[in-house]
């Protein structure tokens, strides 16, 4: 605990006074290629990424404004990412020129004639090889190529655009910087490692938090096995005013390993804590209450401890597939943003967050929390929320996540004939993505046409949720 607290302290003291830009041993997301390939990463000196077939150090990122652009360049010290300048990056100017009728000069163009027969390049690889060895950019092995295309002039412009951006991915790869935030974090887990994170989409936890009144000033009890991004996300909507108490029924707390992308400041991580369900419950009301559901989450607790043993096993033999096309890059960039030394070798999971001190635990068993939150996919959720509701405050909301219909219609089932809540609903999230571009908005092609379930309701005050035997 004080090794964590230590490196904390050091990563403060490098954090610059302006959070707009990164700082040596901030973690970052690295987009390449417009989405092709997203990497988490932690900037140091020493730490290197593999864009294609060339190794380039990440030490240029550091000190540059988040959504600053980079191009793979070669030089003589080999290849390195090098800034673009604002004025520089190219703009994708769609605006069709017409003739004098009135009529799109684009639309007089068309594509029938063209036969992909690979003799319209006059420019060979030895040719491409020769400008390498000369220092010749990549944006101008792109725009060499298109002077020495026969047929680049008779193409229409969305034909020419997707030339230009084919090649750019080729011979000038770019790399964009970006903040990571709930957002990005979500969408980057779903399309690369859903099942890591429940399959909880990035509209699903934005109602998730609505839907639990996630605010300011709050004390949010959460039962979090998705990796730790619902309690990162909250943690980044309460903004260090309030607290997030993680609880568990088992020896050792949830990992939530993706709290540490966040970036979050001492401040921030102080307010993350967590405490077992045995310290947060009282002795004298709930233990003869709940001792039958309890029994059921423990034998639930033990296929999700067998579950999460296989997952890692899994997941450590998968480690050298995903070296290709990673969701984290493994070695010097980031190891899943798990170890302060970037090393995964032998060494278990560093948890954020501290113990919840006595006295914090005996304010919430007195007032109780204000709202409820829970994603756990491997957990038996009905008893699960019959043991954790007494621990809320009276007419304070809660909302539960599952994959799965079944087991939140259940819960509702027994949350109803219990009587322990009220305003009780499932709902299901909807999310489709258009593409806009001028003459081409419609629906993407690829979407998720499934995001959940969520189960909310209020907790209520009643003689039967009062005593167990009624």
């Amino acid at each position: 605990m004080d090794e964590e607290g230590g490196g904390h302290q050091a990563e403060e003291a490098l954090r610059p006074p302006n959070p707009r830009t990164t700082w040596e041993g901030c973690s970052v997301l690295l987009d390449i290629n417009d989405g092709d390939r997203l990497v988490f990463a932690r900037l140091s000196p020493a730490a290197t990424l593999k864009i294609g077939n060339k190794k380039c150090f990440l030490s240029p990122l550091i000190g540059c404004p988040f959504g600053s652009l980079f191009r793979v360049d070669t030089g003589p010290n080999g290849p390195h990412l090098t800034r673009i300048a604002s004025s520089s990056a190219p703009s994708h100017d769609n605006c069709m020129q017409e003739s004098d009728d009135g009529q799109s000069i684009d639309e007089l163009k068309d594509n029938r004639s063209l036969i992909d027969n690979n003799t319209a390049q006059n420019l060979s690889s030895d040719d491409i090889d020769a400008m390498r060895r000369e220092g010749a950019t990549g944006d101008e092995i792109v725009e060499a190529l298109i002077a020495n295309s026969s047929t680049f002039g008779t193409k229409t412009a969305f034909s020419q655009e997707k030339y230009k951006l084919k090649k750019q991915k080729k011979y000038a790869p770019k790399v964009l910087l970006r903040r990571p935030s709930t957002r990005s974090i979500c969408e980057t887990y779903f399309k690369k490692y859903p099942a890591r994170i429940g399959f909880l989409r990035m509209d699903t936890l934005s109602l998730l938090l609505s839907m639990a009144n996630v605010g300011a000033y709050s004390d949010i009890l959460v039962v979090d096995m998705v990796g730790g991004l619902l309690t990162g996300a909250i943690a980044e909507r309460l903004g260090g005013i309030g607290y997030i108490c993680s609880t568990y029924f088992r020896s050792m707390s949830y990992p939530s390993d993706i709290v540490r992308m966040f970036n979050f400041n001492s401040e921030t991580l102080s307010r993350i804590v967590q405490a077992p369900f045995s310290d947060l419950c009282s002795s004298e009301n709930l233990d003869h209450e709940n001792s039958k559901s309890h029994e059921n989450i423990q034998s639930s607790e033990i296929q999700s401890q067998t579950k999460d043993s296989l997952l890692t096993e899994c997941a450590s033999k998968s480690s050298i597939a995903l070296s290709e096309d990673p969701v984290v890059q493994e070695g010097d960039s980031l190891s899943d943003c798990r170890h302060g030394d970037n090393s995964s070798r032998g060494c278990k999971s560093v948890n954020p967050g501290r113990r919840a001190s006595p006295e914090l635990i005996k304010l919430w068993k007195e007032k109780g929390f204000s709202s409820l939150m829970i994603a756990a996919p491997e957990l038996e959720v009905g008893s699960l929320v019959q043991d954790l509701l007494p621990l809320l405050s009276y007419s304070a909301p809660f909302a539960i996540y599952h994959q799965f219909l079944q087991p939140l219609a259940t819960c509702m089932h027994r949350l109803q004939t219990s009587r322990m809540a009220i305003n009780l609903q499932i709902s299901e999230p909807w999310l489709r993505e258009y593409q806009v571009l001028p003459a081409r908005t419609h629906p993407m092609m690829q979407m998720s046409a499934f995001g959940g379930y969520i189960l909310s309701g209020i907790r209520i005050c009643s003689s039967e949720a009062g005593n167990g035997n009624n």
